[in-house]
């Protein structure tokens, strides 16, 4: 089992659009916005780091308003 923080930045305005595009993905096991460097906070909890990877660029990154992501693994 892999563990994460994923830490979001979205465009100006977009925040609460994305949260609840994010809360929709399997492996978000909880997500908030945020004040900050970054507007949200995901904790994901995934089998592999291939899914983790993909879980990142294939479902969040891809989200429209996504600017970028910091993703932190949990040791």
């Amino acid at each position: 089992m892999v563990n994460a923080y994923c830490l979001i930045s979205t465009a100006p305005g977009k925040t609460m659009e994305v949260l609840r595009k994010v809360k929709t993905i399997d492996a978000v096991k909880l997500a908030d916005s945020v004040a900050g460097d970054y507007d949200i906070v995901t904790r994901i909890e995934i089998d592999s780091l291939a899914e983790l990877s993909k879980t990142v660029f294939g479902d969040i990154r891809t989200i429209p308003s996504v600017t970028n992501t910091k993703t932190l693994i949990v040791f």
